[in-house]
């Protein structure tokens, strides 16, 4: 049997509950790596989301793909929390840590559109920040220096969009302009260490929180580009996923550091599909229609 682009490789994917997270932890699982998949909503105790995914269905997803899948309740606000996972990491996996995804959101509901920040509960924009922007640096905080120690590893901020445009609300736009800069930043400082930081993006994702919103399942999902035609250009979570498998398993990965990428050219230069077949091309689709690419 064909070893596995990534087996033998540990990934820690902080914020792997559900969407894009889960996404990318199946598909790191499904070429071969052990990924530990965090989060705050495990089997008996979700978290104040509401949402019914679980770390623990990831973990189970990860491993049934062919890798091995580890889930750990963490919540990534915690330096405390976050400090005992990487501990749990080296200790198991003798030091290893390959890659490290910065996913943690959990802004949906703190999103207030086509109000003024001024306008907004300011609760919400601040802690929108403490989940999407201060959870991330806690993150690499302690979880990048196992990767200097070897002088080797990956670092992928996954966010929402690939430039500094504004995303149509204050607050939004910092957390998701945010990681973008985080990885050129840590880029500029983990060079002398072999170790590479950069910033992905999906197109429009089609995670389950979209299909709940559209009153659709992925097996219906074009039922609801009659309410919204920009979702005829929608994407799994899976597409993003393979991604950043494909960065993972890049041995020239280091030449794409401090960049923003996309979903869908990245899809055009590795060469992969959607799990439904589609090569969705979010970058294209905009610019035909006259839209932002933000």
């Amino acid at each position: 049997m064909d070893k596995k682009p990534l087996e033998g490789k540990v990934a820690v994917v902080a914020g792997a509950t559900r969407g894009a997270g889960r996404g990318i932890a199946v598909m790191l699982g499904a070429a071969g790596a052990t990924v530990y998949c965090t989060g705050r909503s495990v089997r008996g105790a979700a978290s104040d989301i509401g949402r019914t995914e679980t770390i623990d269905e990831t973990a189970d997803m990860v491993t049934a793909r062919g890798g091995v899948g580890i889930a750990v309740r963490t919540d990534h606000t915690s330096p405390e929390q976050v400090k005992a996972l990487f501990e749990r990491v080296e200790k198991e996996q003798d030091g290893r840590l390959d890659l490290l995804v910065n996913d943690i959101w959990g802004g949906e509901s703190l999103t207030h559109w086509n109000t003024p920040f001024w306008e907004q509960p300011l609760a919400d924009g601040l802690l929108m920040q403490e989940r999407a922007v201060r959870t991330h640096l806690i993150t690499s905080y302690y979880g990048v220096p196992m990767m200097i120690k070897r002088k080797e590893g990956l670092v992928i901020e996954i966010t929402d969009g690939s430039t500094y445009n504004y995303r149509g609300n204050v607050y939004y736009s910092l957390a998701k302009i945010s990681p973008i800069h985080l990885a050129a930043a840590m880029a500029e400082e983990l060079k002398p260490h072999n170790v590479t930081a950069l910033a992905v993006t999906p197109g429009f994702l089609r995670s389950e929180q979209m299909l709940d919103y559209f009153g659709v399942q992925e097996a219906n999902w074009r039922d609801a580009i009659e309410k919204e035609p920009l979702y005829a250009e929608s994407e799994t979570p899976y597409f993003v996923g393979q991604a950043v498998a494909a960065l993972a398993g890049d041995p020239n990965v280091r030449d794409k550091a401090g960049r923003a990428l996309t979903s869908w050219d990245l899809s055009d230069e590795y060469g992969f599909s959607d799990i439904d077949g589609r090569k969705p091309h979010w970058g294209n689709f905009a610019r035909e229609r006259g839209l932002p690419v933000n």
